[in-house]
């Protein structure tokens, strides 16, 4: 058999472009990767300890209070703080708030509200300093100097009772400033207690509130 010519094929490298587009790309769907597991990893905390209090119910009780589903996040308002300085309501965030809506003359609901809102603070002890009163006043005046003692440690911020409407809701048939509400240390509004609230609900309240702290405690801390 005679000899043959050797063949060569001759395959073209890949330019500078290609390579760095592939590379490029790899890098992008690894860092995309890396970004949704990293954020799993950080919600994770939060996912268990709601999925406890909604689905598992500890201590196999109905809750007193009522979950708002879905839950609203704190709006981008500016308030006005007791110095008269503007306050964005978002650096609210952080802690557990406990919320009390009225007019600055406060009536007597009101005033039993902010009574009871400082007794179920202190009654949680050591974790106190996870929840956080907070009284939004609905007008623009000023709240009268009697009420001064009941406020000492709490948050006075005024907020247009329009611009509440747009984020807090009452029961049907009830008014704004006859419930408490609470809000998680994400910002979001997540129970309403009912209206009328007295000594006894208070307690139910306080029970409703250390389910939703125990359940939170890998994740939430005292202080902003």
């Amino acid at each position: 058999m005679a000899d043959e010519p050797l063949g060569l094929t001759v395959h073209s490298m890949p330019t500078p472009e290609q390579t760095l587009g592939a590379g490029n790309e790899r890098r992008t769907r690894s860092g995309r990767v890396r970004m949704l597991l990293v954020m799993l990893v950080c919600a994770a905390p939060v996912i268990a300890s709601y999925f406890t209090y909604y689905v598992i119910k500890p201590q196999g009780s109905a809750g007193y209070g009522q979950l708002i589903d879905p839950q609203r996040p704190l709006p981008a308002i500016q308030a006005t703080g007791a110095d008269g300085r503007p306050v964005e309501l978002r650096s609210l965030k952080g802690q557990w708030l406990l919320l009390v809506v009225a007019r600055s003359g406060c009536d007597g609901l009101c005033e039993q509200y902010l009574y009871l809102q400082r007794q179920l603070r202190e009654s949680l002890g050591r974790e106190k300093d996870r929840l956080d009163r907070v009284w939004l006043v609905s007008d623009d005046a000023a709240p009268p100097a009697r009420l001064e003692p009941a406020l000492r440690g709490a948050t006075v911020l005024r907020v247009p009772q329009a611009r509440l409407a747009q984020w807090l809701e009452p029961a049907a048939g009830r008014q704004l400033d006859e419930h408490m509400y609470l809000v998680d240390p994400q910002g979001n509004w997540m129970m309403r207690f009912p209206a009328g609230m007295d000594a006894a609900g208070t307690a139910k309240a306080k029970r409703d509130i250390e389910r939703l702290l125990r359940a939170s405690a890998s994740w939430d801390e005292a202080g902003r």
